[in-house]
């Protein structure tokens, strides 16, 4: 009696502990999650301030709700944010398709075909995720300037297309290896022809990681901001990044209205995060485990 009154008591405290322990660790992960998405309701609703009261109250709600920020921008042609969309829109989809293909057909003839160099043209191309770029700006910018291909609609494409390739076939070629060689020997025996192979077998074995390398290249070209800045002069060309630049003053800031810009360049972005978050999780993992 005594035995299973003591194991009772010890099943009893066991639970009380696991208990305590997933409460704790659940108030943790709710306050960092409130952490996370405190800043961007604060935005919001800061953006619908104007910035008399935004400066009498940083933190507080809105006394009077105004859209105005908003009218202004949509309807300012001076402002610019729709054709920065437009721009940014374009930019990030152009150079995701080049990384996405490049780096698929790349990582795969490294990963696959062995010749002479082989992994030293890895080397050189995993350089790229190693380099800072800021340190390449100047250079880059001597280069385009010289060659006369800066300052144009497709001017952000060349250095993002060359940055991006380097993660591309770091992934591509890890996640290759572990699809075995049988796959595409079979197809040839069957008289498949290497195009054929390559991009109707093992181009949708590898949409996982491809959609991954898609995900990663289309956030890094949204946000990037030094390139755009070093590369563009023409007003029209400008990117999101550049767009919210426009709202600081010498002397003062309007603070709101940067919310405002800030929060609808940020729209597309979030709900092509949303639509692919899992797809993000499962490219990943599969990544990981397999590369």
């Amino acid at each position: 009696m005594n035995d299973k009154l003591s194991h009772s008591g010890r099943a009893v405290g066991q639970t009380v502990k696991t208990g305590v322990l997933a409460a704790f660790l659940n108030t943790v992960l709710i306050i960092f999650s409130f952490s996370c998405i405190f800043p961007l309701i604060w935005m919001f609703y800061s953006s619908l301030k104007s910035v008399t009261e935004f400066n009498k109250d940083i933190i507080g709600f809105p006394t009077q709700i105004s859209v105005q920020n908003y009218i202004n921008l949509l309807t300012n042609s001076d402002y610019r944010i729709l054709p920065s969309i437009i721009n940014s829109v374009r930019t990030t989809v152009i150079s995701v398709i080049f990384v996405v293909v490049l780096g698929f057909i790349v990582g795969y003839i490294l990963s696959r075909i062995p010749f002479r160099g082989n992994r030293l043209l890895y080397v050189l191309f995993l350089m790229g995720m190693l380099i800072p770029i800021h340190s390449l700006l100047v250079p880059i910018y001597v280069i385009f300037k010289r060659v006369g291909i800066s300052d144009h609609w497709y001017t952000l494409i060349l250095p993002y297309v060359a940055f991006g390739l380097s993660l591309a076939i770091f992934l591509v070629d890890g996640f290759l290896k572990s699809i075995p060689t049988a796959l595409e020997e079979a197809a040839a025996i069957d008289g498949s022809s290497f195009t054929r192979t390559l991009f109707q077998i093992i181009f949708p074995i590898c949409k996982p990681i491809l959609t991954t390398v898609g995900i990663i290249t289309t956030f890094q070209c949204w946000n990037e901001f030094s390139f755009a800045l070093v590369l563009l002069k023409n007003p029209k060309l400008q990117t999101v990044s550049l767009a919210l630049t426009q709202f600081s003053g010498q002397f003062s800031t309007d603070y709101p209205r940067i919310m405002a810009g800030m929060l609808l360049t940020m729209l597309p972005i979030l709900i092509f995060y949303f639509v692919f978050s899992k797809q993000i999780i499962k490219g990943m993992v599969a990544g990981a485990v397999k590369g």
